[in-house]
């Protein structure tokens, strides 16, 4: 049954492709719908008005019918007048048609279709846009929200994450859609009783309608179907019918994840064996790092450096080119000017000297002119990928490099003091970003906390983001992945990661226009559509921050609170200052404040009394300790509110 509709609509898009279009009329379009089991309006297809006979109206129930041009010219048809509702009389259809006729002369036009008139509720949930495209992220994606002539205004004013369903064949499952469709207004609106309203349909048959869509999106895009919509779909006694289809063929073509041998990141994260190049006498960067890899606690007799003209430095053993290396090493960090890295690259996987490669040099990707030395890094790589070896895993370039707890040791060329504390808190952190200067900042910020693993994958040339999350998702050693994304490689959204019960934290950059147009100047990203990633990445359990700090608070909360049981929403509240216990209890959402025990009670009034506030508040919730309470006071306040039972 799947090859027979397989078929069919393969016939439909081929027909159009052979009339020279690349997009589908009403009547092709209505007939892929059918195919597909989604019900369409009684519909005829006349070339001009000339061609339509009274006997041809009979058909239709009711007494009205649509007019629509038929042009591959026009795709949103009702801005321009090119859909008119008009009575079901020869003479009224015919001047209808006429008159589009002369209006649309210029257009291409190939005929006009009569539709059917549906009656059905114009209110908000009574018509609903459904539609799918391809995302260069995720692959396909399929959309359900408000239709009709509002939707672009329903989806530009309404709260972000609330108007529309955004799924993916590639990311979603059946019980992800179950958990999504629960919290969308537009969902809800359609399959629940509303002031007086019974539900307008089931969830069930919706779902239904969006899996037909989902499993269309995975067979047909982007090689077949590059963009697909319904709108409106129209909710109506005889259940819903699509009134109206737009769908843009693909050009034939579907992109390929490029494959890696990521099982090589385990060389990369913990080598047995390091070299360098682009190491100085004075404090570069490349001096830097080789400093910041020896007090992380690497064997000096496992570290090597390419200098010519040099027997050791800092205790390390040098050697006058890359084919003189003692051994292929796991690990070889490239710290020299951009323009000297395809020869590099070249010698590197030429003499197989290197299982994994970490790329510093910045502005390949990013300025013009360098577009001619990242292909050729690209070239060298692909024809080492063909090799029984499979050549070497690359990161970068422009990163600020890895530091790698289990690994010992830190490419990163940043003095130690200048992001890390002296007293550190070993955590099951791993912490990916593509930018350094932001893994940087996060470090310093987040102090004492120590990650794992701080990985920088700058303008990910090889590896990606998405390569490190689905290698460490078995880590036993890791709770929490931090990332910051500027932009996804293509098919590298989100992974799995957070079935497995693991936290991943995400903040997606290049939200704006601006925002997006700097990503692509700082780390030669392809800037996405941030609402899909937002609406994507949490239908699977990944937390999104809307801010940086927010980001640093969920990465400080989930690490410090990750074995801890969360029983309710039950809020106990401290501060300093009677405004901000006020803004504490107006800004609620679902917490309340409970009252608190008796003992709690009583241990707090001590305290109060201690610094003499007992005369000013009184003890509730949240508890104003006013600016008089001293810290050791302070603390003891804020331990018997945490260790309070109603808490």
């Amino acid at each position: 049954m799947r090859s027979v509709i397989n078929e069919s609509i393969a016939a439909i898009l081929d027909g159009a492709r052979a009339d020279g279009r690349d997009v589908l009329l009403d009547p092709e379009g209505f007939a892929l719908l059918e195919v597909m089991g989604i019900p369409t309006p009684r519909h005829i297809f006349v070339r001009s008005s000339k061609d339509l006979e009274a006997s041809q109206l009979t058909p239709f129930a009711g007494d009205r019918v649509v007019v629509k041009v038929a042009t591959p010219r026009i795709l949103h048809k009702t801005d321009l007048g090119g859909v008119l509702a008009v009575p079901k009389e020869y003479h009224v259809v015919q001047a209808a048609i006429q008159t589009m006729e002369r209006k649309f002369a210029h257009n291409d036009v190939v005929g006009f279709t009569l539709n059917e008139y549906i009656p059905h509720d114009r209110m908000l949930g009574g018509q609903l846009l459904l539609g799918m495209r391809w995302t260069d992220d995720f692959g396909p994606i399929v959309t359900l929200g408000p239709g009709g002539i509002y939707a672009e205004f329903l989806a530009e004013n309404l709260r972000p994450g609330s108007g529309a369903v955004i799924l993916s064949p590639n990311v979603n499952s059946a019980a992800d859609m179950d958990a999504v469709f629960a919290g969308k207004a537009i969902t809800r609106l359609v399959t629940r009783h509303v002031r007086g309203r019974d539900a307008r349909m089931s969830s069930e048959k919706l779902s239904e309608f969006v899996h037909t869509f989902l499993e269309f999106a995975k067979m047909s895009m982007p090689h077949q179907v590059a963009e697909f919509e319904i709108n409106p779909l129209a909710i109506t006694e005889r259940g819903p019918i699509a009134l109206d289809v737009l769908l843009k063929m693909g050009d034939g073509s579907a992109p390929e994840r490029t494959w890696r041998p990521t099982q090589k990141i385990r060389n990369l994260l913990e080598p047995q064996s390091i070299a360098l190049i682009g190491v100085s006498r004075s404090d570069n960067p490349g001096r830097m790092i080789l400093k910041n890899i020896l007090r992380e606690g690497f064997s000096p007799q496992r570290t090597y450096l390419v200098k010519p003209g040099f027997d050791e430095l800092d205790g390390v053993r040098c050697f006058p080119s890359i084919t003189a290396l003692p051994e292929t090493v796991d690990l070889f960090v490239v710290s020299v000017a951009a323009a000297r890295l395809p020869e590099i690259m070249q010698e590197v996987i030429g003499s197989q000297k290197a299982e994994s490669i970490i790329v510093i040099p910045g502005g390949m990707g990013e300025r013009d002119g360098t577009e001619e030395l990242e292909e050729g890094m690209r070239f060298a790589l692909q024809e080492s990928r063909r090799s029984t070896w499979q050549g070497p895993v690359v990161n970068g370039g422009n990163c600020l490099g890895i530091r790698s707890a289990p690994g010992r040791y830190d490419t990163t060329f940043i003095p130690h003091n200048k992001i890390w504390s002296d007293k550190r808190i070993e955590v099951p952190l791993a912490v990916i970003a593509q930018s350094g200067a932001f893994a940087a900042a996060r470090s310093s910020k987040l102090a004492p906390l120590d990650p794992r693993y701080l990985i920088t994958v700058g303008n990910q040339s090889d590896l990606t983001v998405g390569d490190y999350l689905t290698y460490l998702k078995d880590d036993p050693n890791l709770a929490v992945f931090a990332c910051y994304v500027e932009g996804f490689r293509p098919l590298d959204g989100p992974s799995e990661i957070a079935a497995s019960g693991r936290t991943v934290i995400l903040y997606r950059a290049g939200r704006t226009e601006a925002g997006a147009s700097a990503t692509v100047s700082h780390t030669a990203s392809i800037a996405g559509d941030y609402s899909v990633t937002r609406e994507l990445a949490e239908s699977v359990g990944v937390v999104v921050a809307d801010s940086l700090a927010e980001f640093d608070d969920l990465i400080r909360v989930f690490c410090y609170l990750r074995n801890t049981t969360v029983g309710g929403w039950r809020l106990g509240a401290v501060s300093n200052a009677g405004f901000e216990c006020v803004a504490i209890a107006d800004s609620l959402s679902r917490f309340f404040l409970p009252s608190f025990t008796s003992d709690t009670t009583e241990r707090l009034r001590e305290i109060f009394g201690a610094c003499g506030i007992d005369t000013i508040v009184d003890v509730r919730n949240p508890v104003d300790l006013t600016p008089l309470m001293g810290d050791a006071l302070y603390e003891e306040a804020v331990k018997a509110v945490m260790t309070d039972a109603n808490i």
